[in-house]
């Protein structure tokens, strides 16, 4: 079994609603992929996880996610390995021309 690392959240304000209207959310989670962690940050604030994946466990097409700086994109997606005090930055995409 894993041990539990301190991860804090960075909540953007339309989610804000899902964590008591806290913009950031520590928790720790025996985690050891961004998967994981927000299989457990879903426990914690129950609605978030809908939000952030799809009925698939996929994560939803108008959001990135950072690791520390790193974009999850880049780093393998939702297998992105946590480390220990990692700030996870969750952003809605922006569009437009």
């Amino acid at each position: 079994m894993a041990l539990a690392v301190p991860v804090t959240f960075a909540i953007p304000g339309p989610l804000r609603a899902f964590t008591n209207g806290q913009d950031e959310v520590r928790v720790d989670v025996p985690a050891l992929t961004l998967r994981d962690a927000l299989d457990i940050l879903g426990t914690f604030y129950p609605g978030l996880r809908d939000r952030l994946l799809t009925e698939q466990g996929d994560l939803r097409q108008h959001l990135n996610i950072f690791v520390g700086n790193d974009d999850i994109r880049y780093t393998g997606g939702l297998a992105t390995p946590i480390a220990a005090g990692v700030r996870i930055t969750i952003l809605p995409a922006i569009s437009g021309g």
